[in-house]
């Protein structure tokens, strides 16, 4: 093998290994790169809709979720429950759902939700944004048919997360948008197509 032979050899090696080097630091600094160009987790819970599975649901079953930084409560009401929803309309502030801010359209029934069997309401009271409490104990003597209790200020929502009269919240809890993907499956945050 030749001086000239050898050389060649040494400079073919050279710019392969040098070559691999460069791909390998390429790669390195592409991968943190890429990554930073995904939205964090952060940013995904401040705007992105947020799946909710209600497959395994049982009827009187409640579900917290956050979509948006915001707390969501997703019911699942048993017969009992929507019969109640009828009971003490004269109690309520706006039993009609008459205040078109607090709910879409496609929610502004007697149940106040897409499927009735389902009700998805923001868990924010609407009086200075505290997170009421759920409470389906059914109570007559108080004419209380069960629903959620704001324990700070004392405001009552019935079963379909509308406001009592005489309490400090001025309106019935806030719907988000929602759609029903699926049987089995709620999406909080996009309500194009709901069903």
């Amino acid at each position: 093998m030749t001086e000239d032979d050898l050389d060649r050899n040494r400079r073919h090696f050279l710019a392969v290994a040098t070559a691999v080097t460069g791909a390998a630091g390429a790669g390195v600094v592409a991968v943190p790169f890429l990554s930073s160009l995904k939205p964090s987790a952060r940013a995904q819970a401040l705007g992105a809709p947020v799946e909710v599975p209600i497959g395994s649901m049982q009827p009187g079953e409640l579900l917290r979720v956050l979509w948006r930084g915001r707390l969501v409560f997703v019911l699942r009401r048993d017969d009992e429950m929507l019969t109640r929803l009828a009971e003490n309309l004269d109690k309520l502030r706006d039993p009609d759902s008459e205040e078109i801010d607090q709910q879409p359209d496609y929610a502004a029934n007697d149940t106040r939700s897409v499927r009735p069997e389902y009700l998805v309401v923001e868990g924010s009271c609407t009086h200075l944004g505290c997170a009421p409490l759920e409470d389906f104990d059914v109570r007559p003597a108080e004419g209380w048919g069960g629903g959620f209790f704001c324990p700070c200020h004392g405001s009552k929502f019935d079963l379909a997360g509308r406001v009592y009269k005489g309490v400090p919240a001025p309106t019935n809890l806030r719907v988000p948008p929602h759609r029903f993907v699926r049987d089995d499956l709620i999406l909080i945050g996009q309500d194009s197509g709901a069903a």
